[in-house]
């Protein structure tokens, strides 16, 4: 039985003109966000039932997610990455937008690479909230002038940047070292190693002659290099942090998707002046990406079909689409706006996914649900972060990188 018939209504909490959304945005910058959806709804005279589940990446709330579901009690609408919404899509628990996204005209201002879980099977399912990059460092800005430090533009250049920290006694890298943020960062190695094409051979085709290849042997070489300059206090520290040890002058880089940026400003910190952004060195000709997105849960409640839609509109909208990601950190998933009221990273950020797009080279972040599915992301994570936390040969790494990912998909 699909499971959109077990669903008959939703959580009695919303029956007074309220919706109920899940999410993980808990951190300054990210509840704030979320907090101008809700001020957008109140203003057309919708409640705000909020559901955090604290946990970077959503791993934790899409357990709780599924719970709910499970028991017949699903929230009004729940944010969620791409792989997750296919699934749920698949699943016949998703009411469709497809009226919203034809008046507002969404088969031609959002891109591929997001319409591609956005939709399922020509029904658009989902709206898209923003495109983060994952490919980005993070940079105090008074210390690089201390150091006499220039941007760099190459990993060598890179690694030499983070020496040179940690011989004048900084932390070079702030690092959080939970799962999700372990191969972050992996990916990042991943490209700047590799290349594009490699990235997406191992890490979207998941090819098992590029995962168990002598590239990824040298990507997990890098990997290794890179961590002698994390703090041994970094297992299990939140990424909000590890970026506000950049923020307070404690470590000189954070490679961390553009979610990060909204932690600076939200510091009342101007890019260029007090904090660089920069994409990470060696991955500079393309974007990893992933692209918060807001699945509604069928319902034959007709109040709370008609507030997920007006829910959806907003979220599509260009005003909101802007307001969102000045305050989020990162770019709008619509194209053609004018980026004249982003800061200097998010309009240079915007004009790189744009090209990106243009040139194949945008591409789905393995370690937030765009390049493969869950069972693939899980599995990396485990081999990924047993690297980090042992003396693990790159060898043995890739041999065991490439053997969690066939079993994965067997």
């Amino acid at each position: 039985m699909p499971l959109a018939l077990a669903i008959t209504g939703v959580a009695q909490a919303q029956d007074n003109g309220e919706v109920e959304v899940l999410n993980w945005w808990t951190s300054g910058s990210e509840a704030k966000a979320l907090g101008a959806l809700k001020d957008d709804l109140a203003e057309k005279g919708i409640g705000w039932k909020n559901m955090p589940v604290a946990g970077g990446a959503g791993t934790n709330a899409m357990a709780v997610l599924r719970s709910r579901i499970t028991s017949g009690n699903p929230p009004t609408a729940a944010q969620v990455l791409g792989y997750d919404a296919r699934d749920w899509a698949e699943r016949d628990a998703l009411a469709t937008l497809d009226d919203v996204a034809t008046s507002e005209q969404w088969n031609d201002v959002f891109p591929a690479a997001i319409q591609d879980f956005a939709k399922h099977d020509g029904h658009w399912i989902a709206a898209p909230f923003e495109i983060h990059s994952t490919n980005w460092v993070w940079a105090n800005k008074s210390m690089m002038d201390e150091l006499g430090i220039e941007q760099p533009t190459s990993w060598d250049e890179f690694i030499a940047s983070l020496k040179k920290a940690k011989e004048a006694g900084y932390t070079g890298l702030a690092y959080g070292g939970q799962p999700w943020q372990d191969t972050t960062v992996f990916e990042n190695v991943v490209l700047a190693t590799g290349g594009a094409d490699f990235y997406r051979q191992a890490l979207i085709d998941l090819d098992p002659q590029a995962l168990d290849s002598d590239t990824m042997v040298e990507t997990f070489d890098n990997l290794r290099e890179l961590l002698k300059y994390k703090d041994d206090n970094s297992p299990g520290r939140d990424w909000n942090l590890a970026t506000a040890m950049v923020i307070n002058g404690k470590a000189l880089y954070q490679i961390m998707g553009d979610w990060a940026k909204g932690e600076f400003l939200n510091a009342n910190l101007e890019p260029g002046k007090d904090f660089m952004c920069f994409r990470t060195p060696g991955t500079q000709d393309a974007v990893t990406f992933n692209s918060d997105l807001m699945i509604m849960f069928e319902t034959d409640d007709g109040q709370q079909q008609a507030m997920q839609k007006t829910m959806a509109q907003i979220i599509g909208s260009p005003d909101f689409q802007i307001a969102f990601s000045q305050i989020k950190g990162s770019v709008p998933a619509r194209t053609g706006l004018s980026a004249d009221k982003l800061d200097a990273c998010a309009q240079r950020g915007y004009e790189q996914v744009k090209a990106a797009a243009d040139n194949d080279t945008l591409m789905g972040s393995l370690a937030h649900g765009y390049a493969a599915p869950a069972s693939v992301k899980n599995a990396v994570f485990d081999i990924i972060s047993s690297f980090v936390n042992s003396d693990m040969p790159s060898d043995v790494a890739a041999e065991q990188l490439a053997a969690a990912v066939q079993s994965a998909t067997s």
